[in-house]
């Protein structure tokens, strides 16, 4: 299946076009957007690549994009800026810590909120939207020849040592993902399971790049990852080598979200981009990311095929995240 728009983005694209027009009638610097973005949208694979030139060609507007690191140095690149910033829009705040940006933020009632599903709208009061999802899993290399875990606890067994390459919950939203994954599924017992792991796995990368790196060297035959991983090797590189594995016992779910930065001087043009994130450029982001789109109108390619879907999904409070990451700081690293 090629990729399609939905008939609300069909539509998003005439109402963008529209409004550019009064905004094309602004002065060249009002008509600038600088968004703040994590290192993968910006990167030479990342989403940034189609979605920005299509939004500047449908509004009119110039986009500055600011590759700012992971989402917490996101987030604290613009408090550090402080009133001195130049950030409109933050992009790819996931929901496990969120609340470290809400006071840097404005609301935004877009009028396209209504598409995304209420369970993974996280911030009622709409200062971060999300515009994709996901959910954690191991991804595997279906030519290492290895018995396949059927559990988390199944990664802790001698035969995968030196097998699993993890990544730090202090350091990377991927990282806390597995970390309240793990202590949803095993309660209490996450903490033995990251005591055994931190030993028993291959090496604990600071991020998702160099980890999933690692892993399709060849380092390592699993990595965690996403459900959604293996679309990425079915659309770009035509193979299914690269399989997520699915537990029973459930997965942890993610959500990636954008917010307009408070005292913007340019609120109309980034309440168009986040339009513009929420309608045409829904399977642009979701294609590019590996990830599910939160417009429920739009149809995927059929590479999607290749990700299973957990019957059980765990979804936990930015707070929660918080605390546990203290807690496995305090426990694990000391």
């Amino acid at each position: 299946m090629k990729k399609v728009l939905s008939v609300i983005a069909v539509m998003a694209i005439a109402i963008l076009c529209i409004s550019a027009q009064s905004v094309t009638e602004r002065s060249d610097d009002q008509r600038t957007l600088t968004v703040y973005a994590y290192d993968t949208f910006c990167g030479d694979w990342g989403a940034a690549g189609a979605v920005i030139p299509a939004f500047e060609e449908a509004t009119g507007i110039k986009v500055n994009l600011v590759a700012a690191g992971a989402a917490v140095e996101v987030i604290s690149k613009v408090r550090l800026e402080g009133a001195n910033t130049s950030c409109d829009v933050i992009l790819g705040v996931t929901d496990d810590v969120a609340s470290k940006a809400y006071d840097l933020l404005e609301p935004y009632d877009s009028k396209y909120i209504s598409t995304i599903p209420e369970d993974l709208v996280f911030d009622d009061s709409h200062r971060l939207i999300p515009f994709d999802y996901g959910t954690f899993a191991f991804v595997y290399d279906t030519e290492a020849g290895i018995n396949l875990p059927t559990s988390l606890q199944d990664l802790t067994k001698d035969e995968y040592k030196g097998k699993v390459i993890l990544i730090d919950p202090r350091t990377s939203s991927v990282g806390t993902g597995l970390l309240m994954w793990t202590a949803n599924v095993l309660g209490d017992g996450w903490k033995d399971w990251w005591r055994t792991m931190t030993k028993n796995a291959l090496t604990t990368a600071s991020g998702w790049s160099s980890a999933y790196g690692l892993f399709t060297e060849g380092e390592a035959p699993i990595v965690i990852s996403y459900t959604t991983s293996p679309v990425y090797h079915v659309m770009w590189e035509d193979t299914t080598r690269y399989q997520a594995l699915l537990f029973s016992e459930g997965h942890e779910a993610t959500i990636e979200a954008a917010g307009i930065v408070k005292g913007t001087k340019h609120r109309a043009e980034a309440e168009a981009f986040i339009d513009f994130l929420l309608t045409v450029a829904q399977v642009e982001l979701a294609n590019a990311n590996s990830m599910y789109p939160v417009n429920t109108d739009v149809e995927l390619p059929e590479a999607y095929d290749y990700a299973p879907v957990p019957e059980t999904i765990y979804m936990n409070t930015d707070e929660e995240a918080a605390a546990l990451v203290q807690e496995w700081t305090d426990i694990i690293m000391k």
